[in-house]
């Protein structure tokens, strides 16, 4: 099997931990969790990122507003 057929690790330990038939209150449940894991992690990112970066409220304003700008008007 090539390396791009592997499973990942999380994927091998998932299979592990989900060989046992769950309720589907408990597989929402776990997919909540999961959805709440990685949502944390992407905001803990974004503060690193606005923190290395010295971003602002402003920032964000000037992002929108060069958005607007750069849109084609038909």
């Amino acid at each position: 099997m090539s390396k791009n057929n592997q499973l990942s690790n999380l994927q091998l330990e998932l299979l592990k931990i989900f060989k046992y038939e769950l309720s589907d209150e408990q597989l929402l449940e776990i997919k909540s969790m999961l959805a709440k894991y990685f949502a944390d992690k992407a905001t803990e990112e974004m503060d690193r990122l606005w923190e290395e970066n010295g971003w602002t409220n402003e920032t964000m304003k000037a992002w929108g507003q060069e958005h607007m700008r750069s849109g084609s008007t038909s």
